[in-house]
């Protein structure tokens, strides 16, 4: 048969036709309407459940002649005029429930308001969860006047705030009161005259990305609309549901707030949302704009001058070279004193692009995995700058509050060894800004938890009543001090920080009262994904992790020690981040942040190239969450992930031990 032939004998195949048979294959697998119905329901279901747990303030004329509560301060934004009686019953339900901050929502709280704020916060765990971030509507705050002067503010009332500036002390002030901070509803409260969206401003005080959100909230948008027209009912009722769903959950009889124009905000629902998301989408562009105007120009506020001093300070440092950071390469183990070394890895700062190159060796007798050559004290604060605290500490600070469940899990550990009201006393060892212990006491309400750290953090861990008492320091040069005063010890993700883990060790034992308790959690160096994802394996944690030490090891170095090991985990210890983080590092690796104060001038080629690799790695990270998943799953169920924990006890006889290891 020839050419022409074959041609005459297939199908004409018109776009008309393409698109009748893409709609039929769209209405017979309808499973995108289905999942937007089954989302849109559940948020709907959230949403509603969540409001329902909002107290509402008791009613009341207008209290005329009553004295104001002393020690209270009341907060408002810029057009919210409460009323005395709005006060008077805030402050007596503050008091009531043992609260220090207490955020209101206004009775006609607008429903776009309201929706977000419900799907950022549920109300009913709010308080309990010490660690959740400070939320709030950003109309009006009640605050202790105590609270104020631990977190060093003084504020005046009557000069009204804007609402990003509200939400901000919110979330500032749940730090100083992480259990004593909640919301209300204020009936006889108003929102002021005129509508009022969430703006850029408003949503970066949430901790939240203005453009990204925009982005999403388009894209969500579309997606609607693509079903509502390509896939049959399915689509139309999922549509429907989003537009009906402000008064799904805040309409009725029985509903805590009354949004003036319900109603309103209902009918015109997607082209109010398409709007803000526009209009955020157009506020983000314009803020980084002015940024980057006002950065190109010197700085104009104080900010941008700390910038430039920062800059300045890592040039001056880096213009005489990184090889001054190391010492001197040693040509032993430093935990059983074998020759037989061998390169684990070599990587770049891969956590914040610093300069510089790290070696890692491991010995080939006992398996002890160790930084070589090692940094010096200098090297050290040179490379942990700007981490935990400074440019990078809002960073650290998201990702330790967010490990509520994994600092519960290390707490209760000690549960079968400890009597029911729990230890006495408590020192967490390398402590940071103190959310272990900030966390534990939910666990462990009568014990006295006391932190120790290099930085300054956990001075501000004592501030805030995250920790009793704060030591700043090396730990060793504490031992003396402190001796046997604590029933626990706990050092979490700690030693593999420090340059001598056998004087931490031996600190541990001064410290503690004979038969009390050490608990220990480090990466484990023996782990699959070590050898799996090579240098690009997070719990490597160049430059900062001077010593991985294999579970055997630690082991007889606390049997040296006069320690008996009561339990070891590994399954439970496991932390999932090891494909995400390996593409976090890669990313970093291939496109470093240009805006960093430690790297050199960025032509706008490359800051463009970023852009894209970031871009690019957004369908690996999504990958790689899936593939956590799945590998904690197998990790908890199985023999052990990337980390373990022991827990020794010290026994009587070890009182007097003397220090043992190399």
């Amino acid at each position: 048969m020839n050419d022409a032939a074959k041609r005459a004998m297939k199908p004409i195949v018109t776009p008309r036709s393409a698109a009748r048979s893409a709609d039929r294959a769209a209405a017979a697998v309808p499973w995108v309407g289905a999942l937007l119905i089954a989302a849109l329901g559940a948020g709907t279901v959230r949403a509603r459940r969540r409001l329902g747990s909002i107290p509402v303030l008791a009613g009341g004329p207008a209290a005329v002649g009553v004295p104001r509560p002393a020690g209270w301060r009341l907060f408002t934004a810029l057009g919210v005029e409460p009323d005395s009686a709005t006060f008077l019953s805030a402050c007596a339900h503050a008091e009531r429930e043992g609260l220090r901050v207490l955020d209101l929502l206004p009775g006609d709280l607008g429903a776009e308001s309201a929706l977000g704020l419900l799907r950022l916060v549920d109300p009913a765990g709010y308080r309990g969860d010490r660690l959740a971030r400070g939320r709030g509507a950003g109309y009006a705050v009640l605050v202790a006047e105590e609270v104020l002067a631990r977190a060093g503010l003084d504020l005046d009332p009557a000069a009204g705030a804007d609402p990003a500036r509200l939400i901000t002390l919110v979330r500032t002030l749940k730090e100083y009161a992480p259990d004593a901070t909640s919301m209300a509803v204020a009936p006889g409260l108003s929102c002021g005259p005129g509508p009022r969206r969430a703006g850029a401003a408003e949503l970066r005080a949430h901790g939240l990305a203005p453009g990204p959100l925009a982005a999403a909230q388009c894209a969500g948008l579309a997606l609607l609309a693509w079903a509502s027209l390509r896939r049959g009912p399915w689509g139309k009722v999922a549509a429907g549901l989003y537009w009906l769903q402000p008064y799904a959950v805040l309409g009725g009889p029985a509903g805590p707030l009354r949004p003036a124009s319900l109603a309103r905000d209902t009918a015109a629902r997607p082209l109010r949302s398409l709007d803000a998301a526009l209009r955020t989408a157009i506020a983000a562009a314009a803020t980084t704009r002015t940024t980057a105007s006002s950065e190109a120009d010197g700085g104009r506020d104080g900010e941008h001058r700390d910038r430039s001093d920062r800059s300045d300070r890592y040039g001056r440092e880096l213009a005489a070279g990184t090889d001054r950071f190391l010492e001197a390469r040693r040509a032993d183990c430093p935990w059983c004193g074998s020759g037989r070394l061998a390169v684990r890895v070599t990587v770049p700062d891969l956590l914040q692009g610093k300069p510089g190159r790290f070696v890692l060796e491991q010995c080939g007798d006992c398996g002890h995995v160790f930084q070589n050559p090692r940094l010096t004290p200098e090297g050290l604060e040179f490379y942990y700058r700007d981490f935990y605290d400074g440019r990078g500490g809002e960073g650290a600070g998201t990702v330790f509050g967010s490990m509520g469940g994994t600092y519960r899990d290390r707490a209760d550990l000690l549960r079968p060894h400890v009597g029911a009201a729990g230890p006495g006393s408590w020192l967490d060892v390398g402590t940071g800004h103190g959310h272990f212990c900030n966390a534990a006491r939910s666990l462990w309400p009568r014990t006295r938890f006391d932190g120790l750290d290099m930085g300054d953090g956990v001075r501000e861990a004592e501030r805030r009543g995250w920790v009793d008492v704060g030591f700043q320091g090396q730990f060793p040069e504490f031992a003396a001090k402190l001796a046997g005063q604590y029933e626990v010890v706990s050092m979490y993700h700690y030693l593999e920080h420090t340059r001598d883990p056998f004087a931490e060790l031996d600190a541990a034992r001064a410290v503690l009262a004979p038969g009390g308790h050490l608990a220990i959690e480090l990466p484990d160096p023996t782990s699959r994904m070590a050898r799996l994802l090579g240098p690009a394996w997070l719990p490597w944690f160049q430059p900062q992790h001077q010593h991985l030490i294999p579970a055997a090891n630690l082991r007889g170095a606390l049997a040296e020690r006069g320690f008996t090991v009561l339990a070891e985990e590994h399954g439970p210890a496991h932390q999932g981040n090891d494909f995400l983080g390996a593409v976090a590092l890669t990313v970093t690796r291939l496109a470093p942040d240009p805006d960093s104060p430690w790297s050199p001038a960025v032509p706008r080629v490359r800051r463009a190239l970023r852009h894209v690799v970031r871009a690019a790695a957004l369908p690996c990270f999504a990958g790689a969450a899936v593939l956590d998943a799945v590998r904690s799953a197998a990790a908890r169920r199985g023999d052990g992930g990337n980390a373990y924990r022991m827990l020794a006890r010290k026994d009587h006889a070890a009182a007097g031990a003397p220090g043992v290891g190399r």
